[in-house]
């Protein structure tokens, strides 16, 4: 497998990241059987792995400490801090000072994630989600001693705005601080709004970029189909019910795009999941994209999807089936700015 450097960090990474996130009680819940599925992708290739103290409250980084024994220091390690870990980001609130991107859960969050993952340094460590309550230089200070100290190697942000992108590198430049190296954003055929101004921000910055859901939560997968049910009781559709709700005008638009989707990929004659991985690694300014399996068939499923070209055709046909630069359902965006809340857009009475 060909590998990528990330941003500008001189760390190869491989052009498929294998994301834990599915590792635990909310996906697979065997331990042994997620082991053999690292494994697996280790064998593959893959030297990237991202996970967050948040997926299963802890218990995928405990995971992925299992599966390292004996191959830490072949990969570049990845995890993320920002949510209470026991409540998640869809609990109710969590009590003061156990989430956001504060000095003091910052250093509380890495050593719990050092602790968990059974390792001595984090290749990468990640802010999971904007704090708006938090001074950016507040956040990039803790980074910076977190890299001093050896603890960890270099920070990102995940599922920041562009304009936050441009405000942290200034805030890092006249600080003093170590910089953000690379962000995390959802991006897939059905999800383009990151084309508009935070790729080209990150390509700016010398940024590299790890996509996360180039599947789109599994609408380009082929599970979802036109004339058949949603499951809404389970799984990301409960978590998330704006994304997959087949009464929304947004998610009736998905179908019709896999719809035209699927013969598209038979063409080429590679399967649907692979065309839409493929697709996003065609961008210049995408680094890697996340995989997140919860099954070895699942794994098996997507190997290899970083292996095809897409031809300019193929490109421009989708290119005219979802617009570049924009959504098909803005609710797969993954960040909402606290500016367009109500109490935002509203004087004081």
């Amino acid at each position: 497998m060909d590998h990528r450097t990330l941003g500008r960090t001189g760390m190869s990474v491989s052009p498929l990241c294998l994301g834990n996130m599915m590792f635990g009680k909310i996906g697979n819940r065997d331990h042994d059987d997620c082991v053999r599925i690292i494994h697996r992708a280790l064998d593959a290739g893959i030297n990237f792995i991202d996970t967050a103290d948040v997926y299963s409250g802890g218990e995928s980084e405990e995971i992925t400490a299992k599966a390292l024994v004996g191959r830490r220091d072949d990969i570049i390690l990845a995890t993320k801090c920002h949510f209470n870990v026991t409540q998640g980001p869809f609990g109710p609130p969590p009590p003061p000072n156990t989430s956001g991107n504060s000095r003091r859960h910052i250093m509380r969050a890495c050593e719990d994630s050092l602790r968990r993952l059974n390792t001595d340094w984090i290749d990468l460590y990640q802010i999971h989600r904007p704090d708006p309550n938090t001074d950016l230089d507040e956040t990039l200070g803790a980074l910076t001693d977190l890299v001093h100290q050896g603890k960890i190697r270099s920070f990102g942000s995940s599922t920041f705005p562009a304009e936050l992108i441009v405000e942290a590198q200034w805030v890092a430049e006249r600080r003093g601080r170590e910089r953000f190296v690379c962000e995390q954003p959802p991006y897939s055929i059905l999800a383009r709004g990151i084309e508009r101004d935070l790729l080209p921000t990150a390509q700016r910055y010398g940024m590299g970029v790890i996509v996360w859901s180039p599947l789109n939560g599994g609408w380009l997968s082929g599970k979802y189909r036109k004339g058949q049910d949603i499951d809404m009781t389970s799984g990301r559709a409960a978590r998330t019910p704006g994304r997959f709700d087949p009464e929304r005008d947004a998610n009736q638009r998905k179908l019709d795009v896999v719809e035209e989707l699927v013969p598209l990929a038979a063409e080429l004659g590679v399967p649907l999941a692979h065309l839409a991985i493929a697709w996003t690694l065609e961008h210049p300014g995408v680094t890697s994209a996340i995989i997140g399996p919860r099954t070895m068939d699942q794994l098996e499923g997507l190997l290899g999807a970083n292996e095809h070209r897409l031809p300019v055709e193929v490109l421009d046909r989708i290119d005219e089936l979802v617009t570049p630069g924009t959504n098909v359902n803005a609710e797969d965006g993954g960040y909402v700015s606290p500016s367009l809340s109500r109490k935002a857009r509203r004087r004081p009475r």
